[in-house]
């Protein structure tokens, strides 16, 4: 018999003051599954974590957790926890003393409380700082707390919502290394809203990708990278080179017209026919950067530039060039591997962008709709 779903959403909307917040939403959670919501601000990512947390009641629609109709059932009913910014500790109990709040609260002994609250702890790597009062930790130490008060109640579902967003960038990696670690230790299911696209994708085993109120696309966070059902999603996970261009003819490898040049694209959205117009987005490591050379025979995918500026970041270089119609490009290339360029290129260097079909793709252009 296959168990029911951690979290199950259906047809679910909620509205404020006469605006859509979410709109027909359906979602099925996994048990012990991570999921991470992303989307820009005012997408309704908030609104579905109160709606599954019972903090808001949908206008239609229903939540269940595991398997149970709770769509009436206040936040105090539902076993469900949450995780916020703010710790939210009490200051005047020790650490021990908050994670075993919960279960205090729930008329367990203070023999058993204390027992499960130091397993865990020891589960978050603070077993010796039991004793200590909150203000005595770090913020990535108060962090690991609340997760550990939050996860004492063995909650169906763990909601956090944006917990990592007051701490530094090296806290933040710790952090999210050490949620993961818990969450696949327990085998609980967790639901993650962030704005940091770099967590959600180093994290969860699945991305909800939010516009508007509703889920654009759903999937692992490789398909959703490589394999964006749209233009929108193309442009807002990571970063992409964008063309505009014109269908020219369909099926197996589409060739399209640009302003730019003749482009190929491995893969065209359905409903794009001859004439249409498209956008062409293709991935920064997928686009190279060379040394024009006018002996060089002009083909699909090889788009002259003008090379702006190079940087190195980290283990990356990354290369801007701009087209004389002012279209920007961007390249990053690992800098511990031969650059694919013969000679060393510096700004002002005219260059070719050019990029393999198969690394592009064209989507319908819904700038122009």
């Amino acid at each position: 018999m296959v168990p029911p779903s951690a979290v199950s959403l259906r047809h679910v909307s909620k509205s404020y003051d006469g605006r859509r917040a979410v709109c027909d939403l359906a979602l099925d959670v996994t048990p012990g599954e991570f999921l991470a919501i992303v989307g820009p601000s005012g997408s309704g990512k908030t609104t579905i974590m109160r709606v599954i947390g019972g903090f808001e009641t949908p206008d239609t629609g229903t939540v269940s957790i595991a398997g149970t109709d709770v769509t009436l059932l206040p936040a105090e009913k539902r076993n469900v926890n949450t995780v916020f910014q703010g710790y939210a500790l009490f200051p005047h109990l020790s650490v021990i003393e908050n994670v075993a709040y919960g279960p205090r609260m729930r008329g367990c002994s203070r023999a058993v409380r204390r027992a499960k609250a130091q397993a865990l702890l020891e589960r978050v790597r603070l077993g010796d700082a039991a004793e200590r009062r909150p203000h005595e930790l770090s913020g990535g130490m108060q962090q690991r707390v609340a997760l550990a008060r939050a996860l004492a109640n063995d909650p169906a579902v763990l909601l956090l919502d944006e917990p990592l967003g007051a701490l530094d960038r090296k806290l933040r990696d710790e952090m999210q290394r050490e949620l993961r670690r818990v969450q696949t230790e327990l085998a609980a299911t967790f639901i993650y809203v962030t704005h940091d696209q770099d967590e959600a994708f180093g994290m969860a085993d699945r991305l909800a990708v939010m516009r508007d109120g509703r889920f654009e696309q759903i999937g692992a966070p490789a398909v959703i990278y490589d394999q964006p059902a749209n233009a929108w999603v193309a442009l807002f996970v990571g970063s992409a080179n964008k063309i505009r261009a014109r269908v020219d003819r369909v099926g197996g490898i589409a060739t399209l017209r640009s302003d730019l040049g003749p482009i190929e694209a491995g893969y065209l959205a359905d409903g794009l026919v001859p004439g249409d117009s498209a956008l062409v987005v293709v991935r920064p490591e997928a686009t190279y950067f060379g040394k024009d050379d006018p002996a060089q025979p002009a083909g699909a995918n090889r788009l002259a530039a003008r090379l702006v500026d190079a940087v190195a970041i980290g283990p990356s270089l990354r290369l801007r060039a701009v087209t004389a119609g002012g279209v920007a490009f961007e390249s990053i290339a690992p800098r511990n591997r031969e650059f694919p360029v013969t000679d060393p290129l510096v700004p002002g260097d005219p260059v070719v962008v050019s990029f393999d079909a198969v690394a592009s793709r064209a989507y319908h252009d819904e700038t122009l709709s």
